[in-house]
């Protein structure tokens, strides 16, 4: 049934000032994380965008690097990738939705994300989902996080004034009359 599935992919978005993206992976199976790799830097090749690469021990530490380098460096947005593979114990669903959760709230404090942390049955399913030639899983993060630097930089600025603001020609009331008479 999955095969019938229509997939729809957004061109990628264009940008006239530079970008900078981290790729924060976790090599804990290596030749998964290269293929994810090799995915998301096409991709930000394509865009014009530069990346810079660092690695940590576990899917669990990529939201904690990603959340140190937006309050100490300068990146655009993070390229989240990894792989976890079930097995025997009930810490695959640790893994899985504390990193997932990790990443969805600091989306959600604004930062780009764009997450590949791959979250599968077996290696046979992490192969095919790595591979650049296959379903692309780390080009597609990689892309995520482009279209939501898209987004930021289109409505950043477009700021409305917060709370009351008086309109261009409405005086400001606050108590009585414009003349001052009233007491409040």
């Amino acid at each position: 049934m999955a095969a019938l599935t229509e997939h729809t992919i957004l061109p990628l978005p264009a940008f006239d000032a530079p970008v900078k993206l981290l790729i924060v992976v976790s090599p804990y199976y290596r030749a998964i994380a290269d293929d994810l790799i090799a995915g998301a830097r096409a991709i930000a090749e394509l865009a014009g965008a530069a990346v810079d690469l660092v690695e940590v021990p576990g899917a669990l530490e990529i939201p904690t690097a990603i959340a140190m380098a937006a309050r100490l460096s300068s990146y655009d947005g993070f390229v989240a990738l990894g792989c976890v593979i079930r097995g025997e114990t009930t810490h695959y669903e640790t893994v899985c939705n504390d990193s997932s959760r990790g990443l969805t709230l600091l989306g959600l404090q604004g930062l780009c994300i764009g997450n590949g942390i791959l979250t599968v049955e077996n290696t046979d399913q992490a192969v095919v989902r790595a591979a650049p030639d296959g379903q692309d899983k780390g080009g597609g993060a990689a892309a995520a996080a482009l279209h939501l630097i898209a987004l930021q930089r289109r409505w950043t600025g477009s700021r409305r004034p917060v709370g009351f603001a008086p309109g261009d020609r409405d005086p400001i009331r606050v108590a009585g009359t414009l003349d001052g008479t009233s007491l409040a």
